[in-house]
């Protein structure tokens, strides 16, 4: 049986904006763009006969689902396997402070070749670890007969090695973003970006 996943990037966040990395933050919320990006996302998959939307913990992707639900009217269930990166010692800080302290290893660690999947700074997870925590929950939502069609409010590195693990390289998945996987006898395909 066909099962279609639409995982969608929360809206554009306060860290967002300031330019400061999230990972676990929780008290990065919504600016009135993201909020926007939020009732789009629901307004895009009205139709697509969403039966609940699975949700990371985060504060930002609780309101971005909050308000995509709007459109959909549908349970939401929190699940910490679509829970951002925790990005350990760099959480919170400015882009350009990472840059001037870490260098070359964030620079390293931000890339998407597999070569650095083991990389991470300290008391944070790897890009490995992150594929092997998201799939474990992607494939248990996909060998559950009890949906067919299900939305997850998550977050863009998430997506990211989501892409990555399918074959798909690319750059940065903006906010808002929601991203089509098909699950049929066993295998991923990536649909493409929902417009």
């Amino acid at each position: 049986m066909k099962k279609d996943f639409y995982i969608f990037r929360h809206g554009q966040s306060t860290y967002n904006l300031a330019g400061r990395t999230q990972g676990r933050t929780n008290d990065s919320v919504l600016t009135d763009l993201g909020k926007s990006q939020a009732l789009e996302v629901g307004k895009k998959l009205k139709g697509k006969n969403i039966q609940a939307i699975i949700c990371s913990p985060l504060n930002r992707a609780k309101q971005t689902a909050e308000l995509a639900n709007q459109s959909l009217n549908v349970p939401v269930v929190y699940d910490d396997h679509f829970i951002e990166v925790n990005v350990g010692e760099i959480e919170g800080m400015h882009y350009e402070d990472i840059q001037a302290k870490f260098g070359e290893k964030y620079q390293q660690w931000r890339s998407l070749d597999r070569k650095y999947e083991n990389l991470c700074f300290k008391g944070g997870e790897t890009k490995k670890q992150v594929r092997e925590r998201v799939f474990e929950g992607l494939n248990s939502y996909a060998n559950d007969n009890k949906y067919s069609a299900l939305a997850i409010s998550s977050h863009g590195i998430m997506l990211d090695q989501i892409l990555l693990t399918l074959g798909v390289e690319n750059e940065k998945v903006a906010n808002g973003s929601i991203l089509h996987l098909e699950f049929d006898n066993g295998n991923w395909t990536v649909k493409g970006f929902v417009s």
